[in-house]
């Protein structure tokens, strides 16, 4: 196949319309272009969480069937997780600044759309913009703070600003969405448009632009990865309507898996590749690489399931869910600290495949859950047990994948971890949904006769059995899927122990940048 680039710069690798350093931009209010960059990313972050809260509103309203719904998480994690690396790619190329801006106005205006949805065409539309929209503003936010601030103490104070937005975005959306849900879901659409168009307007102002580089876009590889990913994972969820073995499950699993194979044969040959094979050749960022995408998979159904089970089956607010899910950002925040101060003293293999141990353990604890369980006895410890297990996995994996990595390849190393997690999630969601409602209906089958025979004995009780059947098959289905999570949390454990070799030693010193989340 022939490689269908566009030819950007002028010849002999020089780049054009060179500005300032960083510097140079002493008349720029420093405050306020970290606020703007913050604000971006936090709306970006948050926007993983804030739906999640929503859900249960939004298959009410709209309509959508338990097949169809982890689509609203799914079509965001595909765009976003499938163009992030052309979106850091096109802002080395045309300007970093400007392709912010275009990703934060077209987040603002996709999210209204999003709003105002009245069908589930209109809604996931959005969704894909969305995610379009965050794989051009995010990788392109945290290369700003480069082109911004000058080096030495302010950059590092803006990395870590950004690094904390990054981490408080979960937590924000959760309580943020709980809130905005109260009033109405469409408000955690309609939340973004005034933020994206009033970063966008301001950034002309406070944000440098960078020096635009030579190079060529990897176009191939976007669209047999993004598109391939997406036949997948649309086929992962077809199966949950029409089996296993149906002509359209089959062939569009078939379909995707050959559209990446396609996708590593470019990669393989390109020039240009969104995603050199040098990166994953190392043995210690393949593996982290893949036990990252094991993670993101068995880590989106426990938001995605929790989330409504906690307001579905327990009868919570969409407030209250929120808070009923901020113990996790706070275990996860200890855990990160615990295990960044262990890194220098332990090999990461010990301390990434102890968490996830742990979070194994706190996934299985969520199987346990039944119709009439609480909150503080069985839903608390195994939220903290598992964000525990998730801070030490997070911290040495995000080290070991960028270990070793040539400075010029530093960016696209961590590009390619935040990547496999939002691919790692959409597959896993897609195929852990499909678990999910195969086993509700299993679980309607073998309680329709009683429920049949209960309700001819009391009439005016049907409606009410109905709600208890439904509560218990919600139940079966969901802790059948959080059983498949606990079992590859155990996997990326063996993985980990097993295949991660590189030793605490070679990861000190280090200076490459990391980008989480």
């Amino acid at each position: 196949m022939s490689e269908d680039v566009i030819q950007a710069g002028p010849p002999e690798g020089r780049p054009v319309d060179t500005v300032a350093e960083p510097a140079a931009h002493g008349h720029r209010n420093l405050g306020i272009a970290l606020a703007l960059i913050s604000m971006a990313q936090l709306m970006v972050v948050l926007d993983g969480t804030i739906v999640n809260i929503a859900l249960p509103h939004i298959q009410t309203d709209l309509g959508f069937t338990n097949a169809s719904l982890p689509w609203v998480v799914n079509a965001y994690a595909l765009a976003f997780g499938g163009l992030l690396l052309l979106g850091g790619r096109i802002g080395d190329i045309l300007g970093r600044r400007k392709v912010f801006m275009f990703g934060v106005v077209l987040f603002g205006v996709a999210s209204f759309v999003g709003g105002i949805a009245q069908n589930e065409t209109v809604l996931l539309a959005s969704r894909i913009l969305q995610g379009v929209a965050a794989a051009a503003a995010s990788p392109n936010a945290l290369a700003l703070i480069t082109t911004t601030f000058p080096a030495g103490k302010e950059r590092n104070r803006a990395m870590a600003v950004y690094a904390a937005m990054s981490g408080a975005g979960a937590a924000v959306g959760l309580i943020l969405g709980g809130l905005l849900t109260e009033a109405s879901w469409r408000w955690t659409f309609f939340i973004n448009t005034p933020i994206g168009l009033i970063v966008a307007v301001l950034a002309i102002r406070y944000l440098g632009e960078s020096a635009r580089q030579t190079g060529k876009f990897d176009l191939p590889g976007a669209i047999t990865g993004t598109v391939g990913l997406t036949a997948l994972v649309y086929g992962l969820t077809h199966a949950a309507e029409s089996g296993w073995g149906d002509s359209v499950t089959v062939s569009f699993i078939a379909g995707g898996v050959a559209l990446i194979g396609l996708f590593l044969f470019i990669e393989a040959r390109s020039r240009h590749a969104l995603m050199p094979f040098r990166i994953l050749a190392n043995r210690t960022r393949g593996i982290s690489f893949f036990v990252m995408l094991i993670v993101g998979a068995a880590l989106f159904s426990m938001f995605y399931f929790l989330g409504i089970f906690i307001q579905n089956v327990l009868g919570y607010s969409a407030l209250k869910t929120g808070f009923a899910f901020l113990p996790f950002s706070f275990g996860i925040v200890i855990a990160a600290q615990i295990a960044s101060v262990l890194i220098a003293r332990m090999d990461p293999r010990w301390i990434s495949g102890a968490g996830a141990a742990i979070a194994a353990g706190g996934m299985f604890g969520f199987t346990q859950l039944e119709v009439d369980s609480s909150y503080l006895t069985h839903l608390l410890p195994y939220i903290l047990l598992l964000s525990f297990g998730m801070g030490l996995i997070f911290v040495p994996l995000t080290l070991t994948a960028v270990s070793g990595v040539a400075n010029e390849d530093s960016g696209v190393g961590s590009a390619v971890l935040n990547t496999v997690q939002q691919i790692g999630g959409a597959i896993g969601l897609a195929l852990l949904g499909t678990v999910s409602t195969n086993a509700i209906k299993d679980k309607f089958a073998e309680l329709a006769p009683g429920l049949q025979q209960a309700a001819q004995a009391a009439p005016d009780q049907a409606k009410q059995l109905q709600g208890q059947a439904t509560a218990i098959a919600t139940t079966h289905g969901f802790t059948t899927a959080f059983m498949v999570s606990a079992i590859m949390f155990v996997g990326a454990a063996v993985i980990t122990l097993v295949g991660l070799s590189v030793k605490h030693k070679d990861l000190a010193g280090g200076d490459q940048p990391v980008h989480m989340g």
